[in-house]
């Protein structure tokens, strides 16, 4: 028999999108999406539920829908407008309703909780690559990262009550796609780019194609453990903004957050703190385990990542002649991955 699967926060372009795939799959049965919004674009196959995961309602989805898989895909990385405690209750309080069901359901046995790698922090301090088993430096203390490492703690003391439950800890690296909102793709397509002066942060980006396989792979097999999601490869802030033909505007580390904050208001966008912190000293992750335990290789490098960013953002938006030649590094990385391919076989 197939798997039903629970996905949360279907509202978000990822998990409108995993949730689509999984209905598709043939090892999945059944595929719910729950949100307070239902999702802007199409989810045929799956079933929708208007539920919000802070609430005692989500215990009876479970129920009623006999899920045996919860993929949690509803951790928000930015407040929206501002709203900074609406985005903790959601993240934090919903993430304890919803292990709290889960706990309770006898049919539950696997759970996929997607975090991210910014609960290792970022200072000055950091190592060059964090692996799974390392923690921060400087303990995230407000926003995104530090949700994600409460509903981490949390998740762990759920996999201790709950042994027989299978879970997959996926720490996701900040995804830049030009079709999905993410604190970086909303950063880059900025017009005119706030950067820290004196610094020039190392950067590891995820293609969507590969963050969605992972979850695809998370599901359907059967891998416990935590595991750092992120593109091969370290780009540096500068090497990204070239590639992009972006115009920065360096700001001293001391007023970044005020003055960064004033620019991008001006221009209707916002850098959330953790991302601040990233956009001072970086942050690099090894996905030694992601290859060798979970089982999986990403197809596509971070500058390729980059490159299929500005391939993908709206005509006029850059150069034809920029435009061109990411193509044609896209379609020169392609041609070298299906070479390795063959000289595999």
């Amino acid at each position: 028999m197939g798997r039903n699967v629970l996905v949360t926060g279907v509202s978000r372009e990822i998990a409108a999108r995993h949730a689509l795939a999984l209905a598709l799959d043939p090892d999945v049965d059944k595929v719910v999406g729950v949100d307070v919004v239902p999702p802007r674009q199409g989810i045929d196959g799956v079933k929708f539920v208007r539920a919000d995961i802070r609430s005692p309602v989500v215990a009876k989805v479970l129920a009623v829908e006999d899920i045996d898989t919860v993929v949690h895909l509803a951790l928000q990385p930015s407040p929206t407008r501002g709203a900074r405690t609406s985005m903790k209750e959601s993240n934090v309080i919903g993430s304890m309703q919803l292990l709290a069901a889960c706990q309770r359901s006898a049919e539950v046995r696997k759970l996929v909780l997607t975090s991210s790698t910014s609960v290792y922090g970022a200072s000055p301090r950091d190592p060059a690559m964090f692996t799974e088993e390392m923690g921060p430096k400087r303990s995230p203390r407000s926003g995104f990262a530090k949700d994600c490492a409460e509903v981490e703690g949390y998740v762990r003391g759920f996999a201790r009550r709950r042994p027989d439950v299978l879970v997959t800890n996926l720490r996701l690296a900040s995804v830049l796609s030009p079709a999905w909102v993410t604190p970086m793709s909303d950063y880059l397509r900025l017009p005119l780019v706030p950067t820290v002066l004196g610094f020039d942060p190392r950067l590891q980006v995820p293609h969507p194609d590969d963050v969605l396989e992972t979850l695809r792979r998370a599901v359907v097999h059967d891998v416990a453990g935590t595991f750092n999601v992120a593109g091969p490869g370290v780009l540096v802030l500068s090497q990204v903004l070239r590639r992009l033909g972006k115009r920065s505007v360096p700001v001293p580390p001391s007023v970044f957050a005020g003055v960064g904050s004033t620019i991008l208001t001006a221009l209707r966008s916002e850098v959330p703190g953790d991302l601040r912190q990233l956009l001072a000293h970086g942050r690099g992750v090894d996905i030694t385990s992601l290859r060798e335990l979970f089982g999986y290789q990403p197809r596509h490098t971070s500058a390729a990542t980059v490159d299929a960013f500005l391939v993908g953002l709206p005509p006029g938006a850059v150069s034809g002649q920029r435009v061109r030649a990411a193509q044609a590094r896209l379609a020169g990385e392609d041609r070298t991955r299906r070479e390795e391919v063959n000289s595999d076989e």
